[in-house]
């Protein structure tokens, strides 16, 4: 099986042999690994300025820190982040990461249109928008399925993208924004449509959110994505209640503790990552990753040892 098959079977929870897949979101530390600023921190303001060679030479550079990104860190999959993100040099990336790994790899890209937590500038105005004009707010909420829906529909008919990964963050350390009521007026019938239509065109969803998920994690199962990511330790979830509670019904992703990569004794970072594995593995239907990603500022050697760990304990009896 290829990493792309092995993800596909995982997301779909069926049975393995041999290593969990794995993956993050984004790695950043290109730099240090591959002596290379991460894209998605490089300024594009002059793109239109560039000739169209000088343009050819950045999409091949995108598409072959990706490629050796997951090789080099056994990624089964890879998130792309386009930049710039016009829809054509959209179209240009994925074709080019297909072009030069073939189907090895599962590809997805950004795609949630759902109500995450407000910025700081926009928190209040949001809460009494959503007790002032309910009805002005679901609206939008409509709207924004609608137009991400028709943006998946030239996806597909593009092809060469595996799915989405929907990053809107719904919850902080102590719980979600929304109280669960809220979150199930304006939130849960909203991502329930934007994961059934994505189903239905053929893609996979992962549904990204940080944060305390525990009150909201029978509606979030409920919309039925194909998995959950980051099961974020740091506020409190615990991969194997989760797993108790919904692992026969969606995929688990992630639950490595990102403060302890960054913060914790080597002796806690390789117990913790035992911890993940041995809870996230039984009944198939995990992947392995952090609970975030793997950030500027971490230690490189520090997800180095968390492979490490991985590479010993996680893995299928044949």
């Amino acid at each position: 099986m290829t990493p792309r098959e092995r993800f596909i079977a995982a997301l779909n929870r069926q049975p393995l042999t041999g290593r969990v897949p794995h993956f993050e979101l984004v790695f950043f530390l290109t730099m240090e690994a591959f002596g290379k600023v991460h894209f998605s921190q490089r300024h594009y303001g002059q793109w239109d300025q560039m000739e169209e060679k000088e343009r050819q030479l950045h999409r091949n550079e995108m598409a072959d820190l990706y490629i050796a990104t997951a090789e080099r860190y056994e990624h089964s999959a890879i998130f792309l982040h386009p930049n710039p993100g016009t829809a054509d040099e959209i179209f240009r990336l994925i074709d080019l990461v297909r072009e030069k790994s073939g189907d090895r790899y599962f590809l997805m890209m950004h795609g949630d249109a759902t109500f995450g937590i407000p910025d700081g500038n926009h928190m209040q105005a949001f809460s009494y928008r959503i007790a002032d004009e309910p009805e002005s707010v679901r609206a939008e909420a409509a709207a924004m399925v609608d137009r991400q829906l028709e943006w998946a529909e030239r996806l597909q008919a593009h092809g060469g993208l595996d799915g989405f990964a929907l990053c809107s963050d719904y919850c902080l350390n102590t719980g979600p924004f929304l109280s669960p009521r809220l979150f199930r007026q304006f939130v849960t019938p909203y991502l329930a449509r934007l994961t059934q239509g994505y189903r239905d065109m053929g893609f996979y969803v992962i549904k990204h959110t940080d944060g305390n998920i525990m009150p909201i994690l029978d509606q979030l199962v409920e919309t039925n994505p194909h998995a959950l990511h980051s099961l974020d330790p740091q506020a409190g979830v615990d991969i194997a209640e989760v797993k108790r509670l919904v692992g026969d019904r969606v995929c688990l992703i992630g639950n490595v503790n990102c403060g302890l990569l960054d913060s914790g004794t080597d002796e806690a970072v390789v117990e913790n990552v035992k911890y993940a594995l041995t809870h996230g593995m039984p009944g198939y239907g995990y992947i392995f990753s952090t609970s975030n990603c793997i950030y500027t500022g971490m230690r490189l050697a520090r997800y180095e040892l968390m492979l490490d760990v991985w590479r010993k304990y996680g893995n299928y009896p044949a």
